[in-house]
């Protein structure tokens, strides 16, 4: 349901939650999950699983996402699919209300566990129309209200949706980031018994964690790499302490013009060492920054599971996760910098790599958590990569 800004309350089916945009604009609908006010900028994501993940993705903080699929919630939740240990979505707008779940692998209801964890949900939403409303007007600023006795002051509502000061020069990475390093050695799921552990000796990986998702270290474990996980705020000293063969510049959230004030100098100091550099979505950005680029706010961002990229190299089209309200422009690249990917979409750049170095990045999430996995490659070569480097070294 949705209402200009001075329609009365007394709607017939007594709404629980309220959406507010900050153009005044009213959605109306059924709250569940944690009661209360939240304020942040509105996206939709097209993927039609993985909603666990989504929502626990740190790219997402400072954000409400709206799901374009109706079926959220269908098959609960279950700790296996937490990216990280607490969501960093603020809230989620679906179309339907969230059943109960019918998957053997669930252990709680998804609205019981968005209570537990202090999120806001509503439903009964038109989500084609808000869907519509943000691709048109770009990504809106927000306040999200569940109250079961149905009691909201609208005019707070939006003049907190007004208030919410966007994710322009907005650094998040400090507040998802890791408080201290930590080792990973937990590789991707496997039937029967869930996710194994590395044991065997491989490639030492310093990962930067601007906000790094499971899956993602899950994934460099299974390509051979012993993965230490260090801070977003990580100098090139404590990076090149630990003499790896291989960084990984993780995904992450808010503008990364912010983040990149301290990560831009810690990368420029790690390319010099030649090192093989391997970076995805925030990681990718901040890669384009330290070799001259620059990034830019996007209308509404990229968010779902079914986003066509082109790789120029093959000319292979891989269908690709994403989750990215900034982009590399592509005009910025400097002289020796290649653009690798574009987005069939719209044509942003999705994919560089350095001209005769180890060095390269990608847009998206190759991990794919959730997602296709035609990008597990990329993991791959920069393992290859790393290989070749040690192959090189003098003995």
């Amino acid at each position: 349901m949705s209402a200009a800004l001075n329609t009365p309350l007394s709607l017939p089916d007594h709404p629980t939650a309220c959406l507010a945009l900050a153009d005044g604009t009213l959605f109306y609908g059924v709250g569940f999950g944690a009661t209360g006010v939240a304020e942040a900028e509105l996206c939709f994501n097209t993927a039609m699983t993985g909603y666990q993940e989504i929502m626990t993705d740190p790219s997402y903080a400072g954000q409400i996402v709206t799901f374009t699929f109706p079926h959220i919630g269908n098959t609960g939740v279950t700790p296996e699919d937490d990216e990280t240990a607490d969501p960093f979505a603020a809230g989620m707008v679906v179309k339907w209300d969230p059943t109960e779940p019918s998957n053997w692998r669930a252990t709680e209801e998804l609205t019981k566990w968005l209570a537990r964890r202090g999120r806001i949900g509503i439903g009964g939403v038109d989500t084609r129309r808000l869907t519509r409303a943000i691709r048109q007007q770009g990504a809106p600023h927000v306040a999200i209200a569940h109250d079961p006795e149905g009691n909201f002051d609208i005019a707070a509502l939006v003049e907190k949706a007004r208030a919410f000061k966007g994710l322009e020069g907005l650094d998040l990475a400090k507040e998802v980031t890791c408080s201290q390093s930590y080792t990973w050695d937990e590789m991707r799921w496997a039937w029967p018994d869930g996710f194994p552990k590395r044991t065997e000796k491989g490639h030492k990986v310093v990962a930067i964690d601007f906000g790094a998702k499971r899956n993602i270290l899950r994934c460099l474990a299974s390509a051979g790499c012993d993965v230490t996980v260090l801070p977003a705020t990580a100098t090139s000293e404590e990076v090149l302490a630990h003499n790896p063969d291989g960084v990984f510049l993780s995904n992450g959230p808010g503008d990364p013009a912010a983040t990149g004030e301290y990560a831009v100098p810690m990368i420029k100091d790690v390319l010099a060492k030649d090192i093989p550099v391997f970076g995805i979505c925030l990681g990718h950005q901040m890669l384009a920054l330290a070799l001259g680029a620059k990034t830019v706010k996007m209308n509404h961002g990229h968010h779902g599971a079914n986003h066509p990229v082109k790789d120029h190299d093959t000319g292979k089209v891989e269908i690709t996760s994403m989750n990215h309200g900034f982009a590399v422009d592509s005009q910025s690249l400097p002289t020796g910098v290649l653009e690798t990917h574009v987005s069939l979409f719209d044509g942003s750049n999705c994919g560089l790599r350095v001209d005769g170095k180890p060095v390269f990045s990608v847009q998206y999430h190759p991990e794919a958590s959730p997602g296709p996995q035609d990008s597990y490659y990329l993991f791959e070569r920069f393992a290859d990569a790393m290989a070749k480097r040690a192959e090189a070294l003098p003995a």
